[in-house]
């Protein structure tokens, strides 16, 4: 059966200047005359649009009609005197709603992503009707059409590589191939030769030529996903594909040109990856042209009944297994956890228990004890606990539980603790080597350490005799210099300064050479206010 937009005829005007607005935007349509449904059309319906009062009871019909076939659109025109807005549209049941008199062509242009939307659900199996998923959404049918790279930020597990194949699949490039790659699944030493390919004898096992991912999409779409893995090298031939449209095979001379979007996706924060040197920063300015941000599970949670509903049906019918259902205690369970591993957890704990709980409701106490006390919280810790007086495997007294911020951020603190201890650490060992392996230096006034090795000092430098006065001399470059009256945070502030000095305000060198972290580096510069 064919398919169109059926717009009803309740009042005329606007219908015949909407189905000339449809027409012209590649659309069919059909007219309902006053008195028919839905099941009276020709064609089956893509989208319905409702021209005449919104509350009468014709209206209300089509509208639960419409609910009936799943999720169909509906778009009303509201009169005048009626209220519009998104909160309206939805207590009536309809997807947009628009006040006379109309415009057609927004009208249409609006009916147009709403039956593209509908595409993208049924093609990628995406489910939410939450604000966040809606604006998700329309995000990704207003991007498809276009070839501009796209960036897709989100946690593990909240269906980041689905987003990239609906950005294909609604682009011009559909018919072409569409290539998914794991970066972090990809050795250091393999990665560039499995993205663009090598020539025979380009290394050790190079028996062949062999194409790359790159040569293999062309024409089509890319998928990096965990993009922040990749090493430094490989993001500067990256940034060339993306800037050149072109690259060379490892071992190879002569450049090759393709014709390839680039959709990338991560978990990973990269502006603070491009702040620790572990990510170039025209690398991450050349990707984040346009930007898709996931929710995660947690921040939508009205799916998630939905989604738990979806995935019955599928694994019930791929296992085999009849189920009959979620009390609602249980589900007012799993709708209330936090679910970490967002809609991939979710989607592993249905299927074990249509597995595992064939031919009978599911109860709450069919539902994983880390699920059901909410015991991701005490996984944190190394040993097992019990917050409260309850027993082992039961759940906790009201009154007594821990708040799970509270807990976290103690928990956080003794971790930060605990680093800043082995930074210390460190950090003394590397003093004390020097004092013993440079004895001639003196420690008290005057005093000069060379900086020609890592230097880290976290506390004041004792003074085991009364030192010998010098003759007053200029530092030189490069050169701590501690005198009475300093702190050890003048002493660190000024190491660091001159570090980074030394390495040019590289980041990674002047840490080695302090032999700290980058992270407690950049803690440090922090601390000390330092601009780099």
């Amino acid at each position: 059966m064919a398919e169109a937009v059926l717009i009803t005829t309740d009042d005329l005007e606007p219908a015949v200047r909407l189905r000339a607005a449809f027409e012209a935007d590649g659309q069919r349509v059909e007219l309902l005359a006053p008195g028919e449904g839905l099941s009276d059309a020709l064609a089956e319906p893509l989208l319905v649009v409702i021209t005449g009062g919104l509350r009468e009871r014709r209206a209300r019909a089509l509208i639960t009609a419409a609910r009936e076939r799943g999720r169909l659109p509906v778009v009303g025109l509201t009169e005048p005197t009626e209220p519009t807005g998104r909160q309206i549209c939805r207590q009536l049941g309809l997807s947009e709603c628009f006040p006379k008199p109309i415009d057609a062509e927004e009208v249409a242009l609006v009916g147009r992503r709403l039956i593209q939307r509908e595409e993208l659900r049924e093609i990628t199996g995406i489910v939410g009707e939450t604000e966040a998923m809606e604006e998700v959404l329309e995000r990704v049918v207003q991007i498809a059409p276009v070839n501009s790279t796209v960036l897709i930020l989100g946690e593990s597990g909240t269906g980041k590589e689905l987003v990239a194949r609906g950005l294909h699949a609604l682009s011009p490039r559909r018919h072409r191939p569409f290539i998914a790659v794991n970066v972090a699944a990809l050795p250091d030493t393999l990665l560039e030769s499995e993205l663009f390919g090598h020539e025979k004898g380009a290394f050790t096992g190079a028996s062949d030529r062999r194409k790359g991912f790159f040569e293999l999409a062309n024409g089509g779409s890319i998928f990096l996903d965990e993009l922040g893995e990749m090493p430094l090298g490989t993001q500067t031939k990256l940034l060339r594909v993306l800037e050149e449209r072109e690259f060379r095979r490892v071992g190879g001379e002569e450049s090759i040109r393709v014709d390839v979007r680039v959709i990338a996706a991560t978990n990973r924060d990269l502006r603070e990856q491009v702040l620790l040197g572990a990510f170039r920063r025209d690398l991450y300015h050349r990707l984040n042209i346009l930007r898709i941000d996931l929710p995660p599970l947690r921040a939508r949670r009205d799916d998630i009944p939905r989604l738990i509903d979806g995935f019955i049906r599928l694994f019930s019918a791929q296992h085999e297994r009849p189920f009959l259902g979620i009390e609602p205690e249980a589900m007012r369970i799993l709708v209330e956890y936090d679910w970490p591993g967002n809609v991939r957890e979710l989607r592993n704990l249905v299927e074990s228990m249509v597995v595992l709980a064939p031919g009978r409701v599911i109860r709450p106490e069919d539902i994983p004890a880390e699920v059901r006390f909410g015991s991701r919280r005490e996984a944190l810790l190394p040993v097992p606990v019990t917050i409260g007086h309850g027993k082992p495997g039961e759940p906790p007294a009201a009154d007594a539980a821990q708040p799970p911020a509270q807990l976290e951020f103690i928990l956080r603190t003794l971790f930060d603790l605990r680093m800043d201890m082995d930074d210390l650490r460190r950090e003394f060992e590397v003093y004390r080597t020097r004092q013993r392996d440079d004895m001639a230096i003196p420690a008290g006034v005057g005093g000069y350490v060379p900086f020609s090795q890592p230097l880290a000092i976290s506390a004041p430098i004792p003074v085991p005799y009364e030192p010998v006065p010098e003759p007053a001399r200029e530092p030189e470059e490069g050169t701590v210099v501690f005198r009475p009256g300093k702190t050890m945070a003048d002493m660190e502030r000024e190491a660091i300064s001159a570090a980074l000095l030394h390495s040019r305000g590289n980041r990674r060198r002047a840490a080695e050479m302090l032999g700290i972290g980058e992270r407690t580096l950049y803690r440090k510069l922090k601390e000390f206010d330092l601009d780099v």
